[in-house]
């Protein structure tokens, strides 16, 4: 299995985007995003996605020079609509907004609307939270999900992320995995996938990777799973006047724009206690749920955050593991654009 290094990974990333016909600056946020997605363990939303920017760059399904634009502002609130562009600039854009308005008024909410995909939610709820505020960040996504007691797809795997200073960081989707990693699995071979992951074309519970492909990703606790994904589309799609629901399209929908909304909250701690405050009171918090007794079979308790982290300190050391039909995938898209393979892999 081929292993690549942090650094080697940007910069490879980089150079393909840019022989896509993307900014430097541009994309060198999405390599890093990328990279970043790789190195805390969630490959679902690392390089991989990388040929499918590609694709939906050469099919002229996104706009890779659109900057997009402030709709309106009031007080903490903003509204920002991302003309089809690159789902990670209009992703940072809205984070600076965040940051900027929570500042100025303890509290702010950017909803964006017209966006493409922006990778992982966490790398761009971390963006808020390293400036010192607690940041929320949801989007929609492509409709490959049934409502609880349906068959046919009305929503999207819809995530939540949470971020604040200290150390913990909730990152999941409405659904029991990202769609991503059901198809990484495919790309990889894998003929089957864990209980509890998907559903067939006829809403039956399957474990069979081909089957999921072709059906649909299961929500996450039955019913619950169904009403988050809907608490998300209404403060995303609903709110920002964007697509809703079918109205999304998808990296891996052919002549559709994704059309992705999303949202980004931001607290400005500071107004309510010192930042480091907070940070000690999170810190006690997550320790004293973490000296619980681990139950039968475990070897201890862990919170949001710490499976990512610790995969991120060896991946930093050891390299980042890239599945066979990943690679293959990637050089495929290399040696089209005519960028070198990265020396050492």
């Amino acid at each position: 299995m081929p292993l690549v290094a942090a650094g080697g990974g940007v910069s490879w990333a980089t150079q393909l985007l840019e022989a896509a016909r993307i900014q430097p600056p541009k994309a060198r946020l999405v390599a890093d995003a990328l990279v970043a997605a790789n190195l805390r363990g969630v490959d679902s939303h690392g390089v991989q996605l990388l040929p499918l920017y590609v694709d939906q760059i050469e099919r002229g399904d996104m706009d890779p020079n659109a900057d997009g634009h402030i709709v309106s502002e009031s007080g903490g609130c903003l509204v920002y609509d991302g003309e089809n562009g690159i789902g990670q600039h209009v992703a940072s854009v809205c984070c600076g907004h965040a940051v900027r308005l929570a500042g100025a008024h303890g509290i702010s909410m950017v909803v964006a609307r017209e966006s493409s995909h922006f990778g992982a939610a966490a790398y761009w709820a971390q963006q808020i939270s390293q400036a010192g505020a607690i940041g929320i960040v949801m989007c929609n996504a492509s409709p490959l999900v049934a409502p609880w007691q349906g068959k046919q797809p009305r929503l999207g795997t819809n995530p939540i992320c949470m971020s604040v200073p200290g150390p913990w960081l909730l990152d999941m989707a409405t659904t029991t995995v990202a769609m991503n990693r059901i198809f990484k699995a495919f790309g990889n071979g894998e003929p089957t996938i864990p209980a509890g992951w998907a559903m067939d074309a006829e809403g039956v519970p399957t474990t069979s990777t081909d089957a999921a492909v072709k059906g649909m990703p299961m929500p996450l606790g039955g019913y619950k799973g169904t009403g988050l994904a809907m608490l998300v589309e209404i403060l995303c799609g609903v709110l920002s006047g964007g697509a809703m629901g079918t109205q999304v399209g998808g990296i891996r929908m052919h002549g559709k724009p994704v059309r992705a909304s999303s949202m980004f909250l931001a607290v400005d701690i500071q107004r309510f206690m010192p930042v480091e405050e907070f940070i000690r009171r999170v810190e006690w918090l997550v320790n004293t749920v973490k000296s619980a007794e681990p139950a039968k079979s475990y070897d201890e308790v862990m919170v949001a955050g710490d499976p990512e982290w610790r995969t991120e300190s060896e991946r930093r050391r050891q390299g980042i593991p890239l599945g066979d039909g990943t690679w293959k995938t990637l050089v495929e898209t290399t040696e089209k654009l005519g960028v070198p393979i990265p020396a050492g892999i």
